[in-house]
């Protein structure tokens, strides 16, 4: 049993004060606003929130921070990505994720949901566990202090026309759809890990597999995530060669419904908005990675207006920062439409928290209420980013600069700033270098 008294806690009706949270294991047992800290009670001073989910990873890809920001477009930024990946080996990927995670964590994030695509050896050749690269990853959040969410990522062509993958990509397949869920269903993940699948793009999946990789998911009830109208090119190619849009096409394969995630969801048409809301598939934004790759802004309103619950990702890392991904989302919707006002605060810190954790396929996590996961996350309201903002301004102010305590499955990560195991800083440079 452990006890923490919140100065502030973000509870279901917002933020309250004087919350004393009592933990079991990995479970709230007891939350109680407006009572006095009792003796022995850890305190926790600032605003406490429930734990992040960074419902959008590719963990590799934090090693282009700095690299390639210059000019181009997402295609040339792709070729960059593309050299990284040739160069990774397992030893090399488990150090690198675990310093991504780790830095995931002193931002508050509890919980990954990693898109994972790499994994094979070079030229394709499988590794002697064909899973190998999937368990350095699930090994890895365990290091860092974190869950995941390892969604397996069926990538079997490099263009809607079904061009064969090349170079690098040759790491990515499994030949057909079939041979990749006989993979992934050989793969059992330990208790901090669960196991979901991704289509890669309709770029990448064939019109004729996509349905095997939706069956396979919703045969387990497992998350299904599909990068989708990131792009404008993939839309066009994707008319071009179906006659379809990329929401028709996964609409028609049976890959979309509440189980579901599309990434970005960017370049949509009326029509596409509708069918995602219709259908309750959710919608994960990755605001700092969008505008890394001058993406485009999503509509991300018109979204949640249709239907669609809306998570965030850091998916490139561009940035870690889980309070910059969810305020971009008002931010953005403030760009496009010259007009301020389109997200309450606790509707950003939902999209950060319970709807990102719900996307990954952990429903019990994500609020501060007996009977669900203890995560906590506290952020400092006396920084020079903080003070005088309140604790219902903090989404609007904070930074992961100011987290200063977080708590995973009953477990302290990160106290006073600091990892509770990893020197972050340092394991992020020798990894990357």
């Amino acid at each position: 049993m452990s006890t923490y008294h919140a100065e502030w806690a973000w509870l279901a009706d917002g933020p309250a004060a004087d919350v004393l949270v009592e933990v079991d294991g990995d479970r709230f047992t007891s939350v109680t606003a407006g009572v006095p800290a009792p003796p022995g009670a850890t305190r926790l001073p600032g605003l406490t929130l429930p734990g992040f989910a960074n419902a959008h990873s590719h963990a590799f890809h934090r090693a282009l921070r700095g690299h390639a920001h210059g000019r181009g477009t997402f295609w040339s930024w792709r070729d960059t990505m593309y050299a990284v990946a040739a160069r990774l080996t397992p030893d090399g990927y488990r150090a690198l994720a675990r310093a991504v995670y780790a830095e995931m964590a002193l931002a508050g994030v509890s919980c990954v949901g990693e898109f994972h695509y790499l994994h094979h050896d070079t030229g394709g050749r499988r590794y002697a566990d064909p899973n190998e690269m999937s368990a350095v990853l699930v090994e890895a959040a365990a290091e860092a202090g974190i869950r995941i969410t390892l969604l397996d990522a069926c990538y079997l062509a490099s263009s809607v026309d079904g061009e064969p993958l090349r170079g690098v990509q040759e790491r990515f397949g499994d030949g057909d759809a079939a041979r990749w869920a006989e993979r992934v269903s050989a793969f059992t993940p330990p208790e901090h890990a669960r196991l979901g699948a991704a289509v890669h793009s309709v770029r990448a999946v064939p019109a004729d597999q996509i349905p095997t990789v939706a069956e396979w998911a919703a045969e387990r009830a497992a998350p299904l995530h599909v990068h989708l109208s990131e792009q404008r090119a993939e839309n066009t190619a994707c008319l071009a060669r179906h006659r379809r849009t990329p929401t028709e096409l996964l609409a028609d394969a049976g890959a979309l419904g509440p189980l579901t995630t599309t990434v970005h969801a960017t370049h949509l048409s009326d029509s596409d908005r509708t069918e995602l809301g219709d259908t309750g598939t959710a919608v994960c934004l990755c605001p700092t990675t969008e505008r890394d790759l001058a993406d485009g802004i999503g509509p991300g309103r018109a979204l949640a207006d249709a239907g669609s619950p809306l998570c965030v990702g850091s998916d490139s890392h561009a940035v870690v920062d889980m309070f910059e991904e969810a305020r971009a989302v008002e931010m953005d919707e403030r760009l496009r439409s010259e007009r301020r006002g389109h997200f309450s605060a606790a509707e950003l810190v939902r999209a950060a928290t319970a709807a990102g954790h719900a996307a990954l396929g952990w429903a019990d996590a994500g609020t501060i209420a007996p009977g669900h996961r203890a995560d906590l996350v506290t952020v400092r309201l006396d920084s020079v980013r903080t003070a005088g903002a309140g604790p219902a301004g903090a989404i609007f102010a904070a930074t992961a600069a100011d987290v200063a305590h977080v708590i995973v499955d009953g477990r302290v990560v990160v106290h006073d700033g600091q990892h509770a195991h990893l020197d972050v800083a340092r394991a992020l440079e020798d990894a990357i270098a």
